[in-house]
């Protein structure tokens, strides 16, 4: 078993690097030998770490375009199977905002999916952008409201609905199929946005990425998160590393080296390094206990 305060930096790597490849916690236990509670300790630690970083680096960002979406998880149960009364359990959702040229996550929020998660999640994302924006909601009405109060007159802002029919086949296979897309309509909410760029679809493909590089987000999962700041510090871990660590495969670098705000890809030790080493305490000469 490895202890976190001696654990090296190649370790600790390791772990991380399981983490953001969509292992478990107890997957990436056993593949690593370290302990729960250890592996626990070092996401409660680089999730913070990373988003403290990414809270001050993310800013005056040269988005052109950006798209916004929200992802359904949960914490300890399902919001059906929570009892009245449990703080802290039931669903989740993941608020992301994306840079349709970069693919930069700009901007992200754990929390509810109420107006005034939406209202905290826009005046979040307003200020990291240098330039007026034309933005791409789906069509939550939370955002109509957030989007005004944050941005004013200064965006162009679009909202794709999305048409859907119920699923086909039987009914075990309804039960776990989406609905079909049957159509879009586009709407024109503020300013003048483009018809042509009014689109979901990478911050869409981001939320797939998403379920597919943290196993707490995967359908039908066990390894769901049972606490809401390991589930945040897990999805700060995911942006960095998706941000900063992670060549995308058709810029053919980073987002944030195409954004302009890194100049070269990090190696999972580097993200590890954002917490500093733990500083030996001192120790002073032995003292023979006295008996009596």
């Amino acid at each position: 078993m490895f202890n976190m305060n001696i654990m090296p930096i190649a370790k600790r790597a390791q772990i991380l690097g399981l983490l953001v490849e969509g292992n478990s916690i107890n997957a990436t236990c056993r593949i690593t030998g370290a302990a729960k509670a250890t592996v626990l300790k070092l996401l409660a630690d680089v999730g913070a770490a990373c988003a403290e970083y990414q809270n001050k680096t993310l800013v005056n960002l040269p988005c052109k375009r950006v798209q916004c979406d929200e992802i359904w998880s949960f914490v300890g149960a399902k919001q059906k199977n929570v009892n009245e009364g449990a703080a802290g359990y039931g669903d989740v959702w993941t608020w992301t905002a994306i840079c349709a040229d970069t693919k930069l996550v700009a901007s992200w929020m754990v929390g509810s999916r109420d107006g005034e998660a939406a209202n905290a999640f826009m005046a979040d994302l307003a200020p990291r952008l240098a330039n007026r924006v034309q933005l791409t909601t789906d069509g939550h009405r939370a955002y109509l409201e957030a989007v005004e109060d944050a941005f004013g007159a200064n965006v162009d802002y679009a909202m794709l609905v999305k048409l859907y029919g119920a699923p086909q086949g039987r009914e075990n296979e309804r039960r776990y199929s989406p609905a079909e897309c049957t159509g879009t309509v586009r709407q024109a909410v503020q300013g003048d946005p483009d018809p042509r760029h009014v689109s979901t679809s990478y911050v869409e493909r981001q939320n797939l990425t998403m379920r597919m590089s943290m196993r707490r987000f995967t359908r039908l999962t066990n390894g769901f998160s049972k606490k809401i700041e390991n589930h945040a510090h897990a999805v700060a871990l995911h942006f960095m590393f998706y941000n900063f660590g992670r060549i995308h495969k058709t810029l053919r670098v980073t987002p944030a080296m195409q954004a302009g705000i890194a100049d070269h890809v990090w190696t999972l030790e580097e993200i590890a390094a954002l917490v500093p080493e733990p500083e030996a305490k001192p120790r002073g000469p032995y003292k023979k206990r006295n008996s009596n």
